[in-house]
């Protein structure tokens, strides 16, 4: 959808963004929180110290009951770090932070938001800047939009919907533009 690419645009903006994806990525890395208990659910996927995600990757693909207790480990754990972060940039007097969530309403996580931003992209973008990801496979792409909620619905319940299906300038304008009227708001 584009949602890399706005946050990025968003941090350009000098605005605190939290990207749950990098936290996931910190967690499962060497000596992170999530690597221990991964480790004692499913036994055989930490490699080195740290998660190997394309080995626990194949584990939960296509296994409901294995994928919902991955995400009964790793759900409360990027909360936690979402919360810390947020907690400090109050402390900091931060006017907003911005949460890069890829399932946001998924999760229930647009209930501690005061505005949700939904970038969206035509279908046929999104597949073509999905499938030229490393490792991601036409199946894989549909077995993840299978547990995502269509677009058209998470557009119908956001603040504000972004566009990023029309170039990288027009992005940029339509984030400014939301961006300016919030700080004018602040």
């Amino acid at each position: 959808m584009g949602k890399s690419t706005a946050a990025a645009m968003l941090r350009r903006f000098k605005i605190p963004v939290h990207d749950a994806d990098a936290c996931v990525h910190q967690l499962f890395a060497k000596g992170g929180r999530a690597v221990s208990p991964i480790n004692e659910v499913f036994p055989g996927v930490v490699r080195d110290g740290a998660v190997n995600r394309v080995e626990l990757g194949a584990r939960v693909f296509n296994d409901t009951p294995a994928l919902k207790k991955l995400e009964a480990i790793v759900h409360p754990l990027v909360r936690s770090e979402r919360d810390r972060f947020i907690a400090k940039h109050r402390r900091r007097r931060a006017p907003f932070v911005v949460l890069d969530v890829p399932l946001l309403y998924e999760t229930g996580g647009q209930g501690i938001c005061d505005e949700v931003i939904v970038v969206s992209a035509p279908a046929f973008l999104q597949r073509r800047r999905a499938l030229a990801r490393p490792e991601m496979t036409a199946e894989k792409f549909a077995s993840i939009l299978s547990r995502q909620m269509p677009d058209h619905r998470k557009c119908r319940l956001a603040s504000v919907v972004i566009a990023t299906g029309l170039g990288f300038a027009d992005t940029h304008r339509r984030l400014s533009r939301y961006i300016k009227r919030l700080r004018n708001a602040a």
